[in-house]
């Protein structure tokens, strides 16, 4: 069953950047793209070069939506769902995520 799990406090995670955490089995890159409490939650893994670098991307918007540049080979994921803009067959797993009392929330 799915449950909301505290993160870590919205503070934490710098504006236009983005921070790993561990939820259960999950490795997930949250990112905090504005000054607000707005968060997105996907998956730290590449597809393309297996490894856990999403976290460390660029945040950048396109066409009226947010995304996140792998640090690695610059594919670009949608941060509201996990949509792989360059191969639709490698999108990756988007979460739920919120703030709360100013904690970041994630429901795994």
């Amino acid at each position: 069953m799915s449950q909301w799990h505290r993160i870590c406090e919205l503070e934490q995670i710098l504006p236009a950047t983005g921070v790993c955490a561990r939820v259960g089995e999950q490795q997930i890159a949250l990112f905090r793209p504005r000054p607000d409490d707005e968060v997105f939650a996907l998956s730290n893994i590449d597809p393309f070069a297996n490894a856990s670098v999403l976290s460390r991307g660029i945040i950048a918007e396109h066409q009226q939506a947010l995304w996140v540049a792998s640090p690695l080979k610059k594919q670009r994921f949608r941060l509201s769902d996990g949509l792989c803009m360059e191969d639709e067959s490698r999108s990756i797993a988007s979460w739920p995520a919120r703030v709360r009392d100013g904690f970041v929330e994630v429901v795994v």
